[in-house]
């Protein structure tokens, strides 16, 4: 004779699910703050120039940045190249690269749109001279220049 009895008419008990929304959301928030969203690769190498006055923007989804530099992969030649986004362009294409990024942004902050150039300290100024003329024809006249800090010193007051 067995110790448990087959067949008994007891009714199974059910699982609860009345948590299972707070389960679902609580690992919805953690994926949301952990996960790390990178919208461009850098295909141009850029060291920074120092600089010791600098300005930190909060808002920085107002900001579009202009990578100008040599290119990581030798395949794209020697010289500097312009990278708007994740693709080489020339200095012609800023134009219709700004109009199409204002119009990412809603209506009311597109007049508040900042252009980033992040320049290599080695670039000539021809290069940086005709991304700023394009810049000025489409009418992106809120401009910056990034840089890395750097202490000041006595002199320099």
């Amino acid at each position: 004779m067995s110790k448990f009895k087959k067949g008994s008419n007891r009714p199974s008990g059910s699982i609860s699910t009345a948590s299972l929304p707070d389960i679902v959301f609580m690992l919805l928030f953690f994926f949301m703050v952990a996960t790390v969203l990178r919208t461009e690769d850098e295909k141009v190498q850029v060291t920074k120039p120092e600089a010791s006055e600098l300005y930190k923007i909060e808002k920085k989804h107002l900001i579009r940045y202009i990578n100008i530099g040599m290119p990581m992969d030798k395949r794209y030649g020697t010289e500097p190249v312009i990278q708007l986004n994740d693709a080489f362009s020339q200095a012609s294409d800023i134009r219709d690269w700004i109009d199409k990024e204002r119009e990412t942004l809603a209506e009311s902050e597109q007049s508040k749109m900042w252009v980033s150039l992040k320049v290599d300290q080695e670039t000539k100024m021809g290069i940086v001279t005709s991304v700023k003329q394009e810049l000025r024809q489409a009418s992106a006249l809120k401009l910056l220049y990034s840089a890395t800090s750097r202490a000041r010193t006595g002199a320099e007051e």
